[in-house]
């Protein structure tokens, strides 16, 4: 007897996909309502789903809203009606027609926050000091605007293509360096994996993001920032050079290549062959109130057995 499959993909992989689906369909919905781009309300649901606590059952929406924000003061028995909530100077909006402003439904939280952002006006400006009045913080609003710049360029939320830093054509190794001691410009961990390779080696992007930095680092030598749509910054230090279509602000994506490996830094401007040539990969990790190192090597694994698998 001979018998069929028809491979459809796991649940979970079903499951994915039917989430970002509906996230794309409430994004849409939101900029037809408010002539919001729909790729500025992504950025800002995505940052802030990348700076919770992760829990097994992922939601929809994650944007939060502050109650006595949200309601207003004096509403403390936190009434939903859209009238009360602006009598007491809420923000609180009904995005689903259902006459109630919820801080629990999706569709009200992405509707009262771009019509925030509308209060502001539309402009990139516009949009980036009504994020500001919002959160307070540079580096959040950072964050976002970039993350936005990678949605409008892809057209799509699920970005999970992923890439090793160097070359899998030419010869390297590397060994889980993190946390070690570091004494160069006083004691130290550190914050990396350092991946041994020949100069000129191509140094690539592991994923979807924006140049951030870009220069001479005293310990890092020739190095690069990208900030990616998961609110992670990841640094590549002692490079050869760069690329010449890198700069700051460019997008980029797995597999583009950024520059090469070399020895540069542990000096001035200029400094190399203080140590075998290597690329340092660091990542760090953004929450919304800091931003720490945190060990790239199993990240470093995984993504090295996608890349020979491609």
């Amino acid at each position: 007897m001979l018998f069929s499959c028809l491979c459809i993909g796991t649940p979970i992989q079903a499951k994915e996909e039917s989430i970002f689906n509906q996230r794309m369909a409430l994004y849409k919905k939101t900029e037809a309502l408010t002539s919001i781009p729909w790729y500025y309300i992504a950025a800002i649901d995505q940052y802030e789903r990348n700076s919770q606590e992760e829990t097994s059952d992922e939601q929809v929406i994650s944007i939060s809203i502050e109650n006595d924000l949200w309601y207003g003061l004096g509403n403390s028995a936190m009434i939903k009606d859209e009238t009360v909530i602006g009598f007491f100077d809420g923000i609180g909006k009904d995005g689903n027609g259902d006459k109630k402003a919820d801080p629990k439904n999706g569709e009200d939280l992405l509707y009262t926050m771009a019509n925030w952002i509308l209060h502001y006006g539309p402009t990139k400006d516009d949009i980036k000091i009504a994020l500001w009045n919002f959160y307070k913080r540079d580096l959040t609003v950072h964050s976002i605007m970039s993350t936005a710049k990678v949605f409008k360029k892809f057209q799509k939320l699920e970005l999970k293509d992923r890439d090793f830093p160097v070359s899998i054509k030419h010869n390297y190794s590397y060994n889980n360096t993190w946390g070690d001691r570091r004494g160069f410009g006083g004691l130290r961990i550190h914050e990396g994996t350092d991946i041994f390779a020949s100069y000129g080696t191509p140094v690539k992007s592991t994923t979807y993001g924006v140049v951030e930095m870009k220069g001479w680092n005293l310990y890092g030598g020739w190095r690069l920032g990208i900030r990616d749509i998961n609110n992670i910054y990841h640094y590549y230090g002692h490079l050869n050079g760069y690329e010449d279509d890198i700069e700051v602000g460019k997008i980029v994506q797995p597999g583009d290549v950024l520059g090469s490996v070399g020895s540069s830094g542990y000096g001035p401007p200029g400094t190399s062959g203080k140590f075998p040539p290597h690329l340092h990969y660091g990542m760090y990790k953004d929450n919304g109130y800091s931003e720490w190192s945190f060990d790239p090597y199993p990240y470093l694994k995984k993504w090295e057995r996608m890349t020979k698998q491609k």
